[in-house]
């Protein structure tokens, strides 16, 4: 299968939005058929949900306030269950992506080699079944960083368990980088995997295993503060195996001008001729004081009448600024992790624990790789860093405040950011609902399809976390 032909292998599985509540059914797919196709569809759903603006799904633009609503402000004042938001989430990765990369699992583990496949096929399996799993800890632990306590060991076993537990989410940390180091070691170059029905990396073994380092690197840094030890030695792992050192290594997702395959950043915004957003006045206002050259490439036309908006309270669309042509091209990629990411919890780590080399250093770096992948020059980023320098005695802002504004267009990251350094200093809107409490929301509330068809094991999770609330903090977030 070609890139070309993504949606020939969609149409096996007809796509149509899942609406189930069971966290290991999709009645959509159909599942006799080869593992190629449900590689590409995971692989297509997971991009789709860090991706786009939906309302119903992925609000983390508005959370880190680099967007604002017009005229249905609800989000933006953080009402995420009249749009039952957490359920949509909680399918997104449960159903569309983990159940397919599951049953992608399957049907490896029970294929039958022809005899000319004999002897090459332990390798490829191996190699196949990494892939999988690698994109399965990447899965659950966005989900983690979402909810906290969240259906793990018992998640895509419903024959034996369909009201699965929920597992502590410093536990499933645990697990999650042992068994990434154990994928990223069985990844054997030469050896074939999922060839093009891998989009984000069209069976490349060696780009695999950056990504998957890097992987292990955000979970690493993602627990700093939280359990330092298995932190560093995470991070020195990741680091000595090989992290990805190029923008040709990021890990994305590559859409098409095709209907079905396009962004879905420009499926919300142009194909369903919804005018709902413009800048938010605290990324806007950050980036003029910074005389941050980004902002022409994040937003169209940055407008003086934008100043005195608040966040919360709406607008008229024509009267402010519209996100960059980025968003209006169909083939922009989704990114799952990029060199600048990377880049950011290098200068990070080295920060906290002395890893990798000098903070300022990498944070200059980070900041940079971030320019180059807006195509801004070399120069242009030397001038922004005169005058935006890193503040060794406060690193936490400055890296904080940098990765925000790098992050623009990878809002689920930047949310972790934001989490873990406590930077920027975002504030509540006035108009923000009251379970806010006055307060930028740390985590989503999990779904009320959850506390009805799996009530009991819903409850025991609500009270393990210390309550299911906006303002409740998953367990590495305790600043």
């Amino acid at each position: 299968m070609k890139n070309t032909t993504i949606l020939g292998s969609f149409l096996m599985m007809l796509l149509v939005g899942c609406t189930s509540d069971d966290v290991n059914t999709d009645p959509h797919v159909a599942y006799s058929m080869s593992p190629e196709p449900l590689i590409t569809y995971a692989e297509k759903e997971l991009s789709d949900y860090m991706t786009t603006p939906s309302v119903n799904e992925n609000n983390f633009r508005l959370i880190m306030q680099y967007w604002q609503e017009t005229t249905y402000v609800s989000e933006s004042n953080y009402n995420f269950t009249a749009r039952n938001v957490s359920n949509t989430v909680w399918a997104d990765n449960y159903v569309n992506v983990l159940n397919n990369l599951n049953k992608a699992k399957e049907l490896i583990e029970q294929y039958q080699p022809v005899p000319s496949e004999v002897n090459t096929w332990p390798a490829k399996k191996k190699n196949q079944l990494a892939i999988i799993d690698i994109l399965s800890v990447y899965t659950f632990q966005t989900l983690a960083d979402t909810f906290g306590d969240i259906p793990y060991s018992q998640a895509l076993n419903q024959a034996q368990f369909p009201l699965p537990v929920y597992d502590d989410d410093a536990k499933i940390y645990e697990n999650l980088i042992t068994r990434l180091k154990v994928d990223i070691n069985n990844l054997e170059e030469g050896k074939g995997a999922f060839g093009n029905g891998d989009i984000l990396y069209g069976g490349d073994i060696g780009k695999w295993k950056k990504f998957g380092n890097s992987l292990l690197l955000k979970l690493g840094i993602t627990i700093s503060d939280v359990n330092s030890t298995l932190a560093q030695s995470t991070i020195n792992t990741a680091i000595a195996n090989g992290l990805i050192t190029d923008e040709s290594q990021n890990g994305v997702f590559r859409y098409l001008p095709a209907m079905f395959n396009f962004n879905p950043l420009f499926e919300e915004l142009i194909i369903t001729g919804r005018n709902d957003f413009f800048g938010g006045k605290p990324f806007i206002d950050y980036l003029n004081a910074a005389s941050d050259p980004r902002v022409a490439q994040y937003f169209q036309d940055v407008k003086g009448e934008y100043i005195g908006q608040t966040i919360g309270a709406g607008g008229n669309f024509s009267d402010f600024s519209a996100a960059g042509i980025f968003a209006y091209t169909p083939t922009t990629p989704g990114n799952l992790i990029t060199y600048t990411e990377v880049a950011f919890y290098l200068a990070e780590a080295a920060a906290r624990f002395g890893i990798g080399g000098n903070p300022e250093t990498l944070y200059k770096n980070a900041v940079q790789i971030s320019f180059k992948e807006w195509g801004l020059t070399s120069q242009e980023a030397q001038d922004y860093l005169v005058m935006n320098p890193y503040n060794a005695a406060n690193w936490k802002k400055s890296i904080g405040e940098q990765a925000w504004v790098a992050m623009y267009n990878q809002p689920v990251v930047s949310w972790n950011f934001y989490r873990r350094l406590d930077y920027p200093a975002l504030q509540a809107p006035s108009t923000a609902i009251a379970n806010a409490d006055g307060k930028v929301p740390v985590r989503l509330q999990y779904p009320g399809l959850e506390a009805t068809t799996n009530g009991t094991n819903y409850a025991k999770a609500s009270t393990a976390i210390g309550g299911d609330k906006l303002t409740t903090k998953v367990f590495w977030d305790i600043h």
